[in-house]
């Protein structure tokens, strides 16, 4: 895959330039055509300027997983196998790993520079339940510093890396994720319990472990304990899946990720991330099984991926109160275009780790199927940090539970839908003094959404202190049992807005200002 460097923001590449591409493009051939077709067609019409993406230039040496002792029956272990690969390519210069049909059986596998990891049709990598195989390093999560077991996939300050082909890649994270009494029936929380595992004090929630156990009712407090008592609780630090932090020029494509230990896909203070054609999979009931958590990233593209989830599915961060106010590296100049998100908890989710800010995010011909909410932003006092210059345009929503678009800057960390258990939020709206912890939610722009079936058809929940303003809806129908709520807001446009409710009114009003309807 060679490089796509171009300065210029806008306008596509010539055919001619496409086809000298092409003929380079020997490892992925028609495909890496059509790709950067597709992303050259993202560049048209942008609402602002936008940074050329720019593929990995990986050297054309490839060589095989099995010329390295590669096994692939599924219970061979073939950790020392790719490391050795890896570290032959290295040597090399860079290059493509193949990875041909059949399951191979792996621990943790750390990219180096200009490598290129290709998962072949037909191809499982699965990834051990030996958790001995995952070591406690310094990571981050949620937005902070973090102790964290080794991701199985994970790149640190690399450059030129990618996954691509048709293969599928999983984590089997149910050895690791605790699971909550109100999402399963009786039959499965039976299986859960006769597997053995830990229950909580308060028996609502299984884990696979007593470590983990005892790492969610105790190890909160003991975070930064001796390694004796980390290593006791280690499992409770369970990894994300792929942890790509501080890296340039980043692609994934055409691959399947699944079955996560707790988020799936997090690029981390990276450059030149693309997601294409790129499929994640994670059960409904997964805790902190988030689909794809970009945060503190430069110039990002994720188009015609599918994500089925059991949390947030496209999610924005940037880190999370002082730690992510120092850090100060907002997401920004990001496409997010023709996807499709069917469960999570939101389909394409701003916050709540919002500590650094978001910016210039366009986010276009995306569907809904059945998310929890859709449009979904979501802070809260404490974490600082402006979210502005946010486009979204052409969004499709169809059974959404609860509100088909969400601000709420009182987000305490809860699923959109209640569980059971859950104590209703007590909110105060008091007037608190405005700092640098104060979030802030200004200038987005909201057009063509049509939302066949929600609860609600938006909520926006601002602070009396620093109210979301600036926001405007254009030419957008809504259909839900309720309309639209707006409190704590000031400077709201809606703009050929049509709401369908069968209950209640059109619109409620708590503290709102400068509201235009046209």
């Amino acid at each position: 895959m060679k490089s796509r460097s171009v300065t210029l923001w806008s306008g596509s590449l010539t055919a001619v330039c496409l086809v000298v591409m092409c003929v380079l493009m020997s490892s992925c051939g028609k495909e890496t055509c059509r790709m950067t077709q597709d992303l050259d067609a993202l560049y048209d019409n942008l609402p602002f300027a936008m940074p050329a993406y720019q593929l990995p230039d990986i050297p054309d040496y490839r060589v095989d997983i099995a010329d390295f002792g590669g096994v692939n029956d599924g219970t061979a272990d073939n950790t020392q196998a790719f490391a050795d690969a890896i570290a032959h390519i290295a040597q090399k210069g860079g290059g493509e790993l193949r990875v041909g049909p059949g399951i191979w059986l792996t621990g943790p596998i750390e990219f180096t520079s200009n490598f290129c990891l290709n998962v072949e049709k037909g191809a499982v990598i699965l990834f051990t339940r030996d958790h001995s195989r995952y070591p406690l390093i310094r990571s981050t999560f949620e937005g902070w510093d973090a102790w964290r077991c080794q991701s199985p996939l994970s790149a640190l300050n690399c450059e030129n890396i990618a996954i691509v082909g048709g293969g599928v890649l999983d984590g089997q994270g149910d050895s690791w994720r605790p699971v909550k009494r109100g999402k399963m029936t009786n039959s499965q929380w039976q299986k859960l319990l006769d597997s053995g595992g830990a229950l909580s004090r308060r028996g609502d929630i299984w884990f696979p472990s007593e470590g983990g156990r005892a790492g969610y009712e105790d190890g909160f407090l003991r975070a930064s304990s001796d390694r004796e008592t980390l290593e006791s609780i280690k499992d409770f630090f369970r990894p994300v899946m792929l942890s790509f932090r501080h890296c340039k020029n980043v692609l994934l494509s055409g691959v399947s990720f699944q079955n996560s230990p707790a988020w799936c896909l997090h690029p981390y203070c990276c450059e030149n991330v693309v997601l294409y054609r790129v499929s994640v999979r994670n059960p409904w009931y997964s805790q902190n099984g988030d689909g794809l958590d970009l945060e503190s990233c430069t110039n990002s593209i994720i188009t015609q991926c599918t994500f089925d989830v059991g949390d947030d599915a496209i999610c924005i961060k940037s880190g999370k109160d002082a730690q992510g106010r120092r850090r100060g590296m907002p997401t920004q100049d990001a496409l997010i275009v023709g996807n499709t998100v069917y469960h999570g908890h939101g389909g394409f989710v701003i916050g709540s780790e919002m500590s650094g800010g978001a910016r210039r995010l366009y986010v276009k011909d995306c569907t809904f199927l059945g998310t929890d909410v859709g449009l979904r932003f979501k802070s809260t006092r404490g974490r600082g940090g402006v979210v502005e210059d946010i486009f979204i345009d052409g969004i499709r929503m169809v059974d959404i539970p609860t509100e088909a678009l969400s601000f709420n800057l009182y987000y305490s960390g809860k699923s959109p839908v209640p569980e059971e258990g859950d104590a209703p939020d007590q909110i105060k709206m008091e007037m608190r003094p405005v700092d640098e912890t104060t979030p802030v939610f200004r200038k987005i722009y909201i057009s063509h959404v049509i939302c066949d079936g929600a609860d609600c058809a938006f909520l926006f929940n601002g602070l009396p202190e620093m109210k979301l303003s600036e926001v405007e809806i254009h030419n957008s129908i809504f259909t839900a049992r309720r309309g639209g709520i707006l409190a704590q807001v000031d400077g709201i446009l809606l703009d050929k807005v049509t709401i369908n409710q069968s209950e209640g009114k059109e619109l409620l009003y708590q503290d709102a200002h400068n509201v235009t309807i046209q």
